[in-house]
C-alpha cells in the first residue's frame, strides 16, 4: 500500500467519522514526499468553521501522524 493510500485509508475509517459527527469532513489532495506532508481540504462545516486549523492539528495531523510513521505533518490545502 502507498503512502497516500493510507493516508486516505486513515482518513476515510478515522478521521472522517468524528468530523462527519460535526457536519464535516476532510479530504485527501497530496502527499509531499521531500517534506514528508499530506496535504488535505477540510470541507463542509469545517471549510468554514473558526475552529477549522485547531482541528486539523489537534485531531486530524495528529490521527495520520500516529497511524502513519513516514507521514512527518499535515497541512491544509
Amino acid at each position: 500500500m502507498t503512502t497516500e493510500e493510507k493516508i486516505k485509508d486513515v482518513l476515510k475509517s478515522q478521521v472522517s467519522p468524528a468530523l462527519a459527527s460535526h457536519g464535516g469532513f476532510c479530504t485527501f489532495v497530496k502527499f509531499d514526499e521531500p517534506t514528508a506532508t499530506a496535504y488535505v481540504a477540510m470541507e463542509g462545516a469545517c471549510g468554514s468553521c473558526p475552529f477549522a486549523l485547531e482541528t486539523l492539528r489537534m485531531m486530524v495531523e495528529e490521527t495520520v501522524v500516529s497511524a502513519i510513521p513516514e507521514v512527518k505533518a499535515v497541512e491544509r490545502a
